[in-house]
């Protein structure tokens, strides 16, 4: 099975490749390399999607209180 690459650098999956592998208009997939060097395309799961921010979420643990932040501010610390 083929595809041509469009201008943009767009590809129409094929239907039957989209039914195999359960995916549709919105759907997102993954590009991975194969240790031979060969793509493979794998679909997300819906509820493993992780945002691009998550990664930066999280807790800095405990930080210095309101009042000692104002101190080292006014040089009192």
């Amino acid at each position: 099975m083929s595809t041509t690459v469009k201008a943009k650098g767009q590809v129409t999956i094929p239907k039957a490749v989209r039914d195999m592998l359960g995916i549709g208009s919105g759907s997102q997939v993954d590009f991975r390399r194969t240790a031979d060097g060969n793509i493979v395309v794998v679909p997300v799961d819906a509820g493993k999607q992780v945002s691009r921010f998550a990664k930066f979420r999280g807790h800095a643990g405990k930080g210095m209180s309101t009042d000692e932040i104002m101190a080292l501010t006014r040089g009192d610390g």
